[in-house]
């Protein structure tokens, strides 16, 4: 890909041509002319020649593809700088390996005031098992640790944190051994996290902010909340990411409101919402998901945080002040709370006004035919994670052996909430799962559970356009005249039309189709790779050396 030397300018006319342009207004385009970062026009190579001499830049894709940037929808974007560039157990292949990685870090990093380490997840390990404070003890040589499982639900930490928060022997949730879960982890979650200098946070999130450019991420969803995170954190990253190129950052936080100044306050802190993790209740891996029936490996139904009369006021509070609401819910009783929360909140405030206000639900996992009609019903977006079914779905993943299964293959039926008419926004929850658009998209399309594939154009669509949508925005997300110049360049094989399954045809090259191709997204299939991140006209990303 080559450019014109012509100088930045906010509001340059720049024409990009010779390569493939992902637009519905235009299946076969081959250029589009950005000006005062939109899109201005869109079209064919030969139409492109009329404006090459009047604007200020001319860039030769080459053959390269332009899509409209992604959205990853659901973010923490501090955790994700600081799994980045700290103790990273996701590779971690047994409990000693774990450790040892631990001891490794520790020696090299004397000066760190705590180890904040993140990933792993003993399911993948022949022990089964996480390590006890013992073992890590040993491992840290006396230093604080603070280890979140995977999900960051539960936590190993040392006894040396534990020193730092008194009183957390008696909070719901501590272990003298095991992982801590609840009250418990959240305090020791806030003791690690108090030992982070401002400037260390700022520094990993300008590095998760930087790693999502070059994946070709234009906007994020941070998740932020009082039980993940805190004020000065959430309002940090606002405003690196104000202050800087980048992607957009739009934050929701996560507490519940009661009245107007509740409202108010959440305005005042930045967000555009009070969703995102409010939870209802935890995760499936560390079994504090809630669930209708036992656990299959283990004698209770998990956790339930918020019930049904507490979601509907705080539904109906954040629709009376015009405020979108949200919840994190995972488990299937959880989802029937948030279910009959939300109707109960439609009763008082009115349906048409809670549909308007596209209220939303995180992971939103274990659904039955009946809370996808009532999501319908309500007007809900499903704000999903398909990389949770590629790392934990299939007979003999992690799904099934907290559910057994046949719940198991329920999970995540991303095909039954596109025929309700359920809109989908795609993200990574990172560091939960990696920043990874086309293997976000690529999972959804080949779900480990037949019937809950979807097509590659409707991911990529959850995961750009589904995105801003969630945020009550329907004029971003996709590459038509008069819409934010959100846009990556990527460098890839040959455009193909893919279908979820062998039931209709997979996938056609035959222009004739109307419909505009995208990459080849098989499992085994090179991945694209971004070239280039623009938001709102601005460069953002370019690939070194391109």
């Amino acid at each position: 890909m080559t450019e014109s030397t012509a100088p930045q300018s906010e509001h340059r006319t720049v024409l990009l041509r010779g390569g493939d342009v992902h637009s519905p207004a235009d299946p076969f385009a081959t250029a589009m002319v950005v000006e005062r970062g939109h899109v201005a026009w869109v079209g064919s190579e030969g139409a492109a020649d009329a404006f090459a001499s009047g604007v200020d830049e001319v860039i030769d894709l080459d053959g390269a593809l332009v899509t409209p940037a992604f959205t990853d929808a659901h973010v923490h974007t501090t955790s994700t700088g600081l799994a980045l560039t700290g103790l990273d157990l996701s590779g971690a292949r047994t409990l000693g390996d774990a450790l040892a990685r631990v001891r490794a870090h520790v020696t090299a990093h004397p000066a760190d005031r705590v180890v904040l380490g993140h990933g792993w997840d003993a399911t993948r390990w022949p022990e089964q098992r996480p390590p006890s404070r013992t073992e890590l003890d040993e491992a840290a040589a006396g230093r604080p640790v603070y280890l979140p499982r995977v999900d960051v639900h539960s936590a190993v930490v040392s006894t040396a944190l534990l020193d730092l928060v008194p009183g957390v022997t008696t909070m719901p949730g501590y272990d003298p051994e095991g992982p801590l879960t609840a009250a418990a982890h959240h305090a020791v979650r806030a003791a690690a996290h108090d030992a982070v200098t401002p400037a260390q946070r700022a520094e990993a999130q300008r590095a998760a902010l930087r790693h999502a450019a070059s994946l070709g991420i234009g906007s994020l969803h941070e998740c932020g909340g009082p039980d993940i995170s805190d004020e000065d954190d959430f309002t940090g990253l606002l405003k690196v990411a104000a202050e800087q190129p980048g992607p957009r950052v739009f934050g929701y936080w996560a507490q519940e409101v009661a009245d107007e100044k509740d409202a108010r306050r959440i305005r005042e802190l930045g967000a555009v919402g009070a969703a995102g993790d409010l939870f209802v209740d935890g995760s499936l891996g560390s079994h504090t998901a809630c669930l209708h029936e036992p656990y299959a490996d283990a004698p209770h139904t998990g956790t339930a945080h918020l019930d049904a009369a507490r979601i509907a006021a705080h539904v109906a509070a954040c629709t009376e002040a015009g405020l979108q609401a949200g919840f994190h819910a995972i488990g299937d009783a959880a989802l029937s709370s948030v279910v009959e929360g939300v109707r109960a909140a439609a009763e008082k405030v009115g349906p048409a006004r809670v549909r308007a206000a596209r209220h939303r639900v995180e992971h939103a996992e274990m659904l039955t035919p009946e809370t996808v009609a009532a999501f319908a019903e309500l007007g809900l977006t499903a704000s999903v994670q398909p990389a949770f079914d590629a790392a934990w779905g299939g007979e003999e993943g992690m799904y099934a052996q907290r559910l057994g299964a046949g719940r198991a293959a329920t999970l995540n039926p991303y095909a039954a909430l596109l025929r309700a008419g359920v809109p989908l926004a795609f993200g990574s929850d990172s560091p939960v799962t990696p920043l990874d658009p086309w293997g976000t998209v690529r999972a959804a399309a080949f779900h480990r559970t037949l019937e809950h594939r979807v097509s590659v154009r409707a991911a990529f669509t959850a995961h750009t356009r589904g995105g801003w949508r969630a945020l009550g925005r329907d004029d971003a997300g996709t590459l038509v005249p008069g819409a934010p110049a959100d846009y990556a360049v990527w460098r890839t094989d040959q455009l193909v039309v893919q279908a979820p399954d062998d039931r209709v045809a997979r996938w056609s090259t035959d222009p004739r189709s109307g419909t505009p191709g995208l990459p080849d997204l098989s499992p085994g299939a090179d991945l694209p790779v971004c070239l280039r991140t623009v938001v709102l006209g601005q460069t953002v990303y370019v690939r070194p050396n391109e």
